[in-house]
């Protein structure tokens, strides 16, 4: 099944999109309907690859260096690149570990982009469309790992569990000027941040706790997407949209 959702004449950033993982995929869904997107990330190499073929298959793209976590970098790429109507907060990494063996390095790595990032986006993103009176649509990727830990995983989950709260805070304060902020908590996907682990034997156990007893594709995501980007969900904001084939409810 295919879902779209009429995007024509809306600008869209991406971040995140270097790898094949959410990102790579959410700017050729966007593309496909309709929408210019400026694909985001540190390589620049990846993303004019991504960007070309999203050309080549009849779309709009290009591909903007960007560090989420260096405010000069996201300022830069919004006064470069802006205004966008829908921005979508992809970017995100993962270090593991017992919380008794992980560094100070650790946690500040992942909080610097899961959240720091999140928030320097978000705020440049609201700022550019209150100054153009467009509004817009912020689209701020948590995970189910907020709403509930994992073992092994602490500064992941904690930055998760704080791009919800910001979800719902920046949508209280931006609500008035037609700005919508939403979040979308995928369970568990094959990323490159996980697919290794997904496919050995501990990720086989995991998998029988997700109540439809598989791991997420990312077409199962689109509908998440397309509602939040689209005016389908005009009247929606500080909300979070589960995606995990049942994980969180498992053995409830």
């Amino acid at each position: 099944m295919t879902l779209t959702a009429d995007l024509t004449g809306k600008r869209a950033l991406v971040t995140g999109a270097s790898s094949e993982g959410f990102g790579a995929h959410f700017s050729r869904l966007l593309a496909s309907s309709g929408a210019e997107v400026v694909v985001a990330a540190r390589r620049l190499g990846p993303l004019e690859e991504l960007a070309n073929a999203i050309c080549a298959a009849g779309g709009k793209a290009r591909p903007v260096a960007l560090d989420v976590a260096s405010k000069e970098s996201v300022e830069q790429a919004f006064a470069d690149e802006g205004p966008f109507d829908i921005v979508v907060n992809n970017a995100g990494v993962e270090r593991s570990g017992s919380v008794l063996t992980l560094e100070e390095s650790d946690y500040d790595y992942v909080l610097d982009i899961n959240l720091k990032g999140v928030w320097l986006v978000a705020t440049a993103a609201a700022r550019q469309m209150t100054s153009t009176g467009r509004g817009g649509s912020i689209i701020n990727l948590a995970s189910i790992t907020g709403h509930r830990g994992t073992k092994g995983g602490a500064p992941y989950c904690v930055s998760k569990a704080g791009v919800l709260h910001m979800t719902r805070q920046l949508a209280l304060e931006l609500a008035r000027y037609g700005i919508r902020v939403n979040s979308i908590s995928p369970g568990y996907f094959a990323t490159d941040l996980n697919r290794e682990y997904l496919e050995s034997a501990p990720g086989e156990a995991l998998r029988n706790r997700v109540a439809m007893r598989r791991f997420g594709e990312f077409p199962d995501l689109d509908g998440a997407l397309l509602l939040l980007a689209s005016d389908a969900s005009r009247f929606m904001t500080g909300s979070d949209i589960v995606v995990d084939g049942g994980h969180l409810i498992f053995g409830l």
